[in-house]
């Protein structure tokens, strides 16, 4: 009574029983093509996100959120640099560091990052006390030239705690010209981080043995920073070097990592536009059973405008049936997204059970179920998208529909 007469004719014919019973067929096919194609994006890009928060915390469970370095030079105030760094609330800890790239030579030969840390410290900006499957980080004792390994490294290498490692580092300037370091280290521990980068390929020594095998004397390559909200890594430590004399280089977790961040969010756009896909084909049903709607009400369209319905209006009757058709499939849609997003890895964990294999090995993907993060704005994003879809199918059929002649749909009736 009190609906505009468009909307209240699209809620009758929405809510009527068709005489042409494959019109209703194929309107319950565009609902549940829009839901699924829903559903299936949402639960697509919330395992995405869930893969790529993974890998972020593995990733800075080992790495700095941010550093500052020296420029071109050892970075020799560095206990000034950790005091001020201190003193910011935002900063959870801060820790001097040398690193530079080695070749480890054992059975086989590996290049591998040769980190000097200070175990006592180490704890205020990364876990690796607590990824130690095999020895202690407390091994590392200045001039005992011990190494820990992480545990793929020493597999490949074919080592293991009490063998020996060869560390070849960069050219040094020598009275004999500029010769590579050589130096035997012990392996004293080894660690699993879970993540390929720093398994494979990182190798720890203490900091007074890693200034001495670089002729460092008592400068480091900087300082690594651990903060509360990594998302301001950059700010805090380009303000710390604003603080200390002299030029520094200054980066953060995203910069070091940008060209693995920018693949998995490329990966991530091209797969929501490829699941999109999915929606697109329920919409181009909905497009169909909208025209088969139009070409079954001829006679009720010519009635309506012989009444005195303006064409605007026949086609206001149609986009209304339409967008809740739109409306239907994608709010179901998103609560069955929703739902299975919630429920994914105990469906998983039933999968596996029913059929008796793992479909992810913990030895080979690091992981013990199946990671997901369902972020709000990619639902509303989907959302939208899909109701945005369902809006433009409706038009061409309300567009025909608004220009049927009611003489000629009354001819033969």
């Amino acid at each position: 009574m009190f609906k505009p007469i468009p909307v209240a004719i699209g809620l009758r014919y929405l809510r009527a029983k068709r005489r042409n019973g494959f019109i209703s067929f194929i309107s319950l096919a565009s609902i549940l093509g829009i839901a699924l194609g829903v559903t299936a994006l949402i639960t697509t890009l919330a395992v995405m996100s869930g893969f790529q928060r993974e890998i972020r915390d593995r990733m800075l469970q080992m790495a700095a959120h941010a550093t500052v370095s020296g420029y071109g030079e050892p970075l020799t105030d560095w206990p000034h640099a950790v005091a001020l760094a201190s003193q910011d609330k935002r900063v959870a800890g801060a820790a001097p560091y040398v690193e530079t790239q080695g070749l480890l030579r054992s059975t086989r030969n590996q290049p591998a990052i040769i980190r000097g840390i200070l175990p006592a410290e180490e704890a205020k900006v990364s876990v690796l006390g607590k990824k130690m499957v095999d020895g202690s980080i407390d091994s590392l004792k200045p001039g005992e030239f011990n190494i820990v390994l992480g545990r793929e490294l020493a597999l490949w290498l074919g080592v293991n705690v009490g063998d020996s490692v060869v560390v070849t580092t960069d050219l040094q300037a020598t009275p004999m010209g500029a010769m590579p370091q050589f130096k035997r280290f012990k392996v004293t521990g080894l660690f699993e981080a879970g993540y390929n980068e720093f398994d494979k390929g990182l190798a720890v020594v203490h900091l007074q043995d890693a200034q001495r095998l670089m002729r460092m004397g008592d400068g480091v390559t900087g300082v690594r920073l651990k903060l509360y909200d990594m998302d301001k890594a950059f700010d805090v430590a380009r303000e710390l070097a604003l603080k200390l004399p002299g030029p520094y280089s200054v980066s953060d977790w995203t910069r070091e990592n940008a060209n693995m961040f920018r693949a998995l969010k490329m990966e991530k756009t091209v797969m929501a536009i490829l699941l999109s896909l999915l929606i697109a084909m329920g919409a181009f049903n909905l497009v169909s059973s909208q025209v088969m709607l139009v070409t079954d009400k001829q006679a009720d369209i010519a009635i309506l405008r012989t009444l005195g319905l303006t064409p605007r209006g026949v086609m206001q009757v149609f986009m209304v049936q339409g967008t809740l058709i739109g409306i239907i499939g994608t709010v179901l849609g998103v609560i069955g997204g929703v739902l299975l997003t919630l429920n994914l890895d105990g469906i998983l964990s039933l999968i596996e059970r029913v059929l008796g294999v793992q479909l992810l090995p913990e030895d080979v993907y690091y992981i013990t179920g199946l990671p997901t993060e369902m972020k709000p704005d990619d639902v509303a994003t989907i959302a939208l998208v899909a109701l945005g879809m369902a809006f433009i199918a409706t038009l061409y059929p309300a567009w025909r529909a608004a220009r049927t002649a009611p003489a000629e749909a009354l001819r033969y009736e």
